[in-house]
């Protein structure tokens, strides 16, 4: 693996690690607030972003590339409601699928074809997650103002990470 590459896999892996940190930290503002399920969706959000920066990790050890872990910023920790939480997190949805594209690029680009799969299979999941996420961004702005619709929402959440919508 080339050392700009690698750069940008290294990069990748802090982002991912930003995810997962941004998603905890929006898991303890829902519990904080009493919308239990929105905190088990974001911890397990949480838990599928760490999986991801180690899948990355693993990549660039197999090709016997370097893991440097970067320092990250703390994310943020207060929100207006619980729609700005979930609009919060397809923002950051949409700043990790661009640079997922950028990666995919310069691998391309560096004729690193074996990193090739393993992009493309993020790329897709990323659609997924994008979809999901905003779907529920949907949902709440149809009812954030009422909030006996904002708590059976917030009930259902968990159920899509088991076999439903979330990606």
């Amino acid at each position: 693996m080339d050392a700009d590459l690698q750069a940008r896999f290294n990069a990748q892996i802090a982002l991912e690690h930003t995810a997962e940190r941004v998603y905890l930290q929006m898991s303890a503002w829902a519990e904080a607030h009493d919308y239990a399920g929105s905190a088990a969706w974001l911890r397990s959000q949480a838990a599928e972003e760490g999986e991801h920066a180690r899948l990355f990790m693993d990549h660039v050890l197999d090709r016997d590339g370097e893991v440097i872990l970067a320092a990250l910023d703390a994310p943020p920790a207060d929100y207006d409601d619980l729609l700005a939480v979930f609009v919060a997190a397809l923002a950051h949805e949409r700043k990790v699928t661009a640079s997922i594209g950028e990666l995919y690029a310069a691998a391309n680009e560096s004729r690193a074809f074996p990193s090739l799969p393993l992009l493309t299979w993020f790329l897709e999941e990323q659609v997924e997650e994008e979809a999901s996420v905003s779907a529920i961004v949907g949902e709440l702005e149809k009812v954030i103002g009422d909030p006996s619709a904002v708590l059976l929402l917030d009930r259902e959440l968990p159920g899509r990470r088991d076999g439903g919508e979330a990606g």
